[in-house]
C-alpha cells in the first residue's frame, strides 16, 4: 500500500546498483557547477580556482561522510556576503583562518546534535536574509558585468553607483554579460527538449568564450586560474596547484570573532535548510541525518580552508538539479566532484578563456531568484507582520551585516508576538500536556505555538509512537505563528509517510490574519459564544435537521483550515477562504466531514468566487495511493486515444466504461481497487461524484456548488461504504 519505491542501496552496493544514473547526474551537475564555482569564489574576492577546489572536496570527500543522499556540496551564493566581508576586512589568508575555526564549530554543532537549529529560525527572517544576500550579490556583480570596477564597497553605495557604471560600460564586456542574462532568463521559454537538457550556465559559456576570443578581451576581463595544476600534482608543487594557507595571527580579533560567528551560524542554517528542502524532493522519501551532515560539511570546510578554498554548504540549486537529473545516491555528488577535478586538470587552458562578465550574469540570475519581487509579494500575502519581519531583516542586513540582520529580524518577530499577547514565559517554554486513550495519543498544546518554542514541542512530537493515532489539540492556544504552521504542515505530511495518522483539533478557535493557508492565527475568544448563539438561516436549519436524524455534529460557523487541503492538486490555483456548515461524524477514528467551502480562483483573470460542497474523509489509513475517480465522458475517450491512461479492470466492464480512474501510482491503485470496491462504485455510476485521494485523505464532490441534502446523503454513503472496504483491504495486506 505504500508508495515508497525500493530505496536505493547505500555505499559500494549503491554504487554497483545505481552507477549509471548517478554518473549521468553527477556529470550534468558538474556542467552547472563549474561556472558557478568560479563565479562565487570570484565574487567573494577569493581566487576563482578555490571555488572548484571546494566543490571537489564537497563531492569526493564530504559525499562519503554526509548524512544526506542527494545534496550537492560546494560553494554557495548565500555565503558570498560573508566571504567578501571577511576577505575585504581581514584579507584572504586571515579569512581562511576564520573559516578553519568556524568549520570546527560546525563539526561541534553536529556532534552535540544541533542539526535541529534549522527549525528554530522564523521563516520570514530566513527569507529576508536570503533576499538581502540577493541584493548584495546584484550590487557587487552588476559592475563587472558592465566591465567597470566600482569605487564603492557597501551595498547601498554600490547600487547608487550603477548609473555611473552604465555610462562608462565597456561595451564588448557588457554585451557578453547581457547575452548571458538573456540566455539564462530565456531558457524556461525554450521548448526544444534536447536544448533544455543542457544547463543554462553551460550554454552561456558556449556563447561567451567564442565572443571573448572574437573581441580579444584583455586578461583582466577573463577568469584567472592556474594552468599548471596537473604539473603541480606530479611535482608536489603547491604553488603550481594554487593552494594557499590560513594566517591565524589575528584570529582573536573582534572582526575575526564576528566572521567566525557568521560562518558557523549562517553557513549551518543554509546547509540545514537545503538538506530539509531536498528531502522533500527525494522520490524515495528518505530522511537525512542532519547532525551527521553538519559534521561532514564542517570537516569538508576545515580541509577546504587549510588549502585556501572557499567555504561550502549543501547547495540548493545544484542539489535540485541533481534530483531532477535522476540521481539515486550520494555517488552522484562524488561523480560531480570527480568531473570537476578532471576539468581543472585537463581543461584549465579553456577555463581561462571564460569572460568574467559571463560569470557575473550567472550570479545576477541567482541574485534575482533570491530577491525577486515574487518573494516580497508572497511574504505580504502570508501576512503584513511577515513583511515587516522580512523587510527588517533585509534592510538591517544591507545596512550592517548578516548577523545583525538576522538578530534584528528575530527581535522584530518577538515584537510582533508580544503585540499579539504572547507572554515572555510562553515564548520559550513548550506548554504541552500528553494523555493516552486506547490507541489515541492526545498532545494538548497551550499558550502559544511559535518558532521560539517549536523545538520544545517538536521534542514531544518526535517521541510519538508510529502505531498510534495522534491528536494535536490547539483549543487552548492563543497564537500560532507562520513558522509553526509551516512546520506543522510538514510534520503532518511526514507522519503520514511514516505510517501514522494525525488529527488536528481546535484550530477553529483561531482566526488567520490573512487568506494564506499557513498564515499566523490569533485566538478568537468569542468563538464558543458565537457557536452557541448563532442564528441559523434556512439552509443551516435544514442541515441541522439532517444532522439530528443522521447522528452527526453540525458546526455552522466559518473556520479557516485550508492548510489541510494543500496537498490536493485539485485546489492548486484556488484559495479556500473558509469552510462552513460542517456536518461531522467519526467512526473508529476515521472522520467524515461535509463542509461548504468558499473558494476564490487565483489563476483565473476573472478571479471567480463560488461555494462548493465537499465530503472529506480523514485517517482511513496512513497512506493511500493518490488517484482521481470521476465520471468518464466523450472527451476522455479522445484523451485516452492521445495517450492519457485510464486504469481499467478486466471483468468489470460497467466500472471501466463509466469511470475515468487515473493515478501516477497505478500498481498500488490496482491493489486498492479490489473486486469489492469496484462493485461498490458500480452502484453509484449515475451519482456523478468525483473522488480524489491524497495521503490519508479522500475528498468527494459533485460540482462547483453546494450539495442538496439528498446528494450529501449519497456522498456520505459512498464515503462510509468505501472506507469500510478500504480498511478491509489494508488489514488483508
Amino acid at each position: 500500500m505504500s508508495n515508497n519505491k525500493h530505496a536505493p542501496l547505500d555505499g559500494i552496493s549503491g554504487l554497483k546498483e545505481n552507477w549509471k544514473d548517478d554518473l549521468t547526474s553527477g556529470i550534468l551537475v558538474s556542467f552547472l557547477a563549474l561556472p558557478l564555482c568560479l563565479g562565487i569564489a570570484t565574487a567573494g574576492k577569493f581566487p576563482p580556482i578555490t571555488g572548484v577546489f571546494t566543490a571537489i572536496i564537497g563531492g569526493m570527500l564530504v559525499s562519503i561522510l554526509s548524512g544526506s543522499k542527494l545534496t550537492i556540496k560546494g560553494p554557495a551564493a548565500g555565503l558570498i556576503a560573508i566571504v567578501l566581508g571577511a576577505s575585504t576586512e581581514l584579507g584572504y589568508e586571515k579569512a581562511l583562518a576564520v573559516m578553519v575555526v568556524a568549520s570546527i564549530i560546525q563539526v561541534i554543532f553536529g556532534l552535540i546534535k544541533i542539526g535541529k537549529l534549522g527549525d528554530f529560525f522564523p521563516i520570514s527572517v530566513v527569507h529576508g536574509m536570503l533576499a538581502a544576500i540577493g541584493v548584495i550579490i546584484f550590487s557587487k556583480q552588476i559592475h563587472p558585468l558592465l566591465g567597470v570596477k566600482p569605487t564603492a564597497t557597501e551595498p547601498f553605495a554600490l547600487l547608487a553607483e550603477i548609473p555611473n557604471s552604465i555610462a562608462n560600460a565597456k561595451w564588448e564586456v557588457a554585451l557578453i554579460g547581457i547575452l548571458g542574462l538573456i540566455i539564462i532568463f530565456g531558457m524556461p521559454y525554450i521548448k526544444n527538449k534536447l536544448i533544455k537538457k543542457i544547463p543554462a550556465p553551460m550554454i552561456v559559456l558556449l556563447v561567451a568564450i567564442p565572443l571573448g576570443m572574437v573581441f580579444v578581451l584583455d586578461k583582466k576581463f577573463l577568469v584567472n586560474i592556474p594552468t599548471t595544476i596537473f604539473e603541480g600534482i606530479i611535482t608536489f608543487d603547491i604553488k603550481k596547484i594554487g593552494f594557499a594557507f590560513p594566517d591565524f595571527s589575528e584570529i582573536t580579533s573582534l572582526a575575526s570573532i564576528k566572521f567566525i560567528a557568521m560562518f558557523a551560524l549562517i553557513g549551518s542554517i543554509e546547509s540545514l535548510l537545503t538538506v530539509k528542502a531536498i528531502d522533500g524532493l527525494d522520490p524515495f522519501q528518505r530522511k537525512s541525518d542532519m547532525n551527521k551532515d553538519l559534521v561532514a560539511v564542517g570537516l569538508g570546510n576545515t580541509l577546504a580552508a587549510f588549502i585556501g578554498a572557499s567555504p561550502m554548504i549543501a547547495e540548493v540549486a545544484r542539489s535540485s538539479a541533481n534530483v531532477a537529473n535522476g540521481a539515486k545516491t550520494r555517488w552522484a555528488n562524488f561523480f560531480h566532484g570527480l568531473a570537476l577535478l578532471i576539468f581543472i586538470l585537463f581543461l584549465a587552458k579553456v577555463i581561462i578563456l571564460i569572460p568574467v562578465s559571463a560569470l557575473a550574469a550567472m550570479l545576477i540570475a541567482v541574485a534575482y531568484r533570491l530577491a525577486s519581487p515574487k518573494e516580497f509579494i508572497h511574504t505580504y500575502e502570508i501576512g503584513k507582520e511577515q513583511l515587516v519581519i522580512f523587510l527588517t531583516t533585509l534592510i538591517v542586513t544591507l545596512a550592517t551585516d548578516l548577523l545583525l540582520g538576522v538578530f534584528a529580524g528575530i527581535v522584530a518577530k518577538f515584537a510582533v508576538e508580544i503585540f499579539f499577547g504572547v507572554s515572555l514565559k510562553a515564548m520559550f517554554k513548550a506548554n504541552v500536556e500528553i494523555t493516552e486513550e486506547h490507541d489515541n495519543i492526545r498532545l494538548k498544546i497551550k499558550d502559544a505555538a511559535i518558532f521560539s518554542n517549536y523545538l520544545g514541542i517538536k521534542a514531544h512530537l518526535d517521541k510519538m509512537p508510529k502505531n498510534k493515532h495522534l491528536i494535536l489539540d490547539f483549543n487552548d492556544v492563543k497564537l500560532i505563528d507562520h513558522t509553526f504552521m509551516e512546520n506543522l504542515h510538514h510534520f503532518e505530511h511526514d507522519h503520514y509517510k511514516g505510517g501514522s495518522s494525525v488529527e488536528i483539533q481546535g484550530m477553529e478557535h483561531q482566526n488567520p490574519i490573512s487568506d494564506h493557508p499557513l498564515a499566523m492565527r490569533v485566538y478568537d475568544a468569542t468563538y464558543k459564544e458565537k457557536q452557541k448563539t448563532v442564528a441559523l438561516d434556512a439552509r443551516q436549519t435544514t442541515l441541522q435537521e439532517f444532522a439530528d436524524i443522521s447522528d452527526m455534529g453540525f458546526k455552522p460557523l466559518a473556520i479557516y483550515d485550508s492548510f489541510k487541503f494543500l496537498d490536493f492538486r485539485y485546489f492548486q490555483g484556488k484559495k479556500i477562504r473558509t469552510r462552513e456548515n460542517r456536518l461531522i461524524k467519526t467512526i473508529d477514528d476515521t472522520r467524515f466531514e461535509y463542509s461548504e467551502m468558499n473558494i476564490k480562483e487565483t489563476i483565473s483573470l476573472a478571479g471567480n468566487s463560488y461555494k462548493m460542497g465537499v465530503v472529506a474523509i480523514t485517517n482511513i489509513h496512513h497512506h493511500l495511493p493518490s488517484f482521481v475517480l470521476e465520471k468518464e465522458v466523450a472527451l476522455d475517450k479522445i484523451s485516452q486515444a492521445l495517450g492519457y491512461k485510464d486504469i481499467n479492470f478486466d471483468g468489470f466492464k460497467v466500472f471501466s466504461d463509466a469511470y475515468l480512474l487515473t493515478s501516477v501510482e497505478e500498481e498500488d491503485v490496482r491493489k486498492l481497487f479490489t473486486a469489492d470496491l469496484i462493485t461498490f462504485f458500480e452502484k453509484y455510476v449515475s451519482a456523478g461524484f468525483t473522488v480524489r485521494s491524497r495521503e490519508s485523505r479522500i475528498i468527494i464532490f459533485k460540482d462547483t456548488r453546494v450539495m442538496t441534502i439528498d446528494e450529501i446523503k449519497i456522498a456520505l454513503e459512498i464515503a462510509i461504504g468505501m472506507t469500510e472496504i478500504i480498511k478491509k483491504v489494508v488489514v488483508a495486506k
